[in-house]
């Protein structure tokens, strides 16, 4: 019997106990959806072509009639496949909590559903996971449809002034170059390599590390989470591993909800990262002076077609 522990609002900590399956599971696939659109159904379809995953844990959080009879059908076509729903959108911090939990594999892998895998990239973080220090993380290589990595598949250490300087671009110029967030433009490296943060459109950890660091952190609703499970990753001596080879393509704007409300949520996932990591009076008293720029910029991008995921 293995015991979960995830955070909840104000620092509260509910322990949630889950039995230990019937027969051994390695790997769990766990997506959370919502209102994902026709792109639901590639992400289904490649994860049940898929013969690593032995178990496949899908968290809906609200979807449409149609994308209901799509989840619905791949777990009556697949054993695997197990659908969790009728508890609301409760964001995506607390939907993969409710899937690491739900799971029984040793070697969680978060997908989203708007993101489709290559054959070899659950094998692939896997087997990166065998051999790296505990805790870790591995993120996957997401790429844009055309190829190209994506923004943000690997990224520098985020902090209110590069986060302020990459979200207007600013970073582009010379005299500011240094602070860029975002490695897409780096060389690919030939193996996996430690980087400060990954992306969370496809990454793997085990379930003991990922229980070991609380799941996610529930204050999050929608982004940034990934930020900060990565920083509490590094902040207890683990390694994130960016993996060039595990690749998938994300397609990332998919969903019906309004994109000025999904950077709202995002400006307040990051105020609040900034402010949770701040250790000293000069960072915390930094945090909250940059706080509604950083929650103008980010609302205000969508108008400007800039967007970092």
């Amino acid at each position: 019997m293995n015991t979960f522990v995830r955070p909840l609002n104000g620092g509260l900590v509910e322990r949630a106990k889950v039995i230990a399956a019937s027969k051994a599971v390695d790997l769990s696939v766990v997506m959370v959806v919502f209102r994902t659109g026709a792109a639901l159904q590639e992400s289904l379809a490649r994860v049940l072509d898929d013969p690593t995953p032995d178990e496949f844990i899908i968290i809906d959080n609200g979807s449409r009639p149609d994308e209901e009879a799509w989840q619905d059908q791949a777990a009556e076509q697949d054993s695997r496949v197990r659908v969790i729903r009728g508890h609301g959108n409760v964001g995506f911090a607390r939907g993969a909590n409710m899937g690491a939990m739900a799971a029984h594999g040793r070697v969680l892998v978060f997908l989203n559903p708007d993101a489709f895998i290559d054959p070899d990239c659950l094998g692939g973080l896997r087997a990166a996971l065998d051999i790296a220090p505990s805790p870790c993380v591995v993120g996957a290589r997401v790429l844009n449809i055309d190829g190209t990595e994506q923004r943000g598949a690997r990224r520098g250490e985020v902090t209110p002034v590069t986060t302020l300087l990459s979200l207007t671009r600013l970073a582009h110029l010379r005299l500011f170059r240094g602070f860029e967030i975002h490695h897409e433009d780096d060389p690919t490296p030939d193996q996996p390599i430690s980087v400060p943060t990954i992306s969370g459109a496809c990454f793997a950890m085990t379930r003991a590390d990922f229980s070991a660091m609380g799941g996610f952190d529930e204050g999050y609703f929608l982004h940034v989470e990934d930020v900060d499970l990565c920083w509490r990753v590094r902040k207890s001596g683990g390694v994130v591993l960016f993996h060039p080879s595990a690749r998938v393509v994300h397609l990332g704007s998919t969903s019906h909800t309004s994109p000025m409300k999904v950077e709202f949520w995002k400006g307040l996932g990051l105020v609040r990262y900034f402010r949770k990591r701040a250790n000293n009076p000069g960072r915390a008293l930094l945090a909250n002076v940059l706080a509604p720029l950083i929650m103008l910029v980010s609302v205000l991008r969508p108008l400007i077609g800039r967007r970092i995921r």
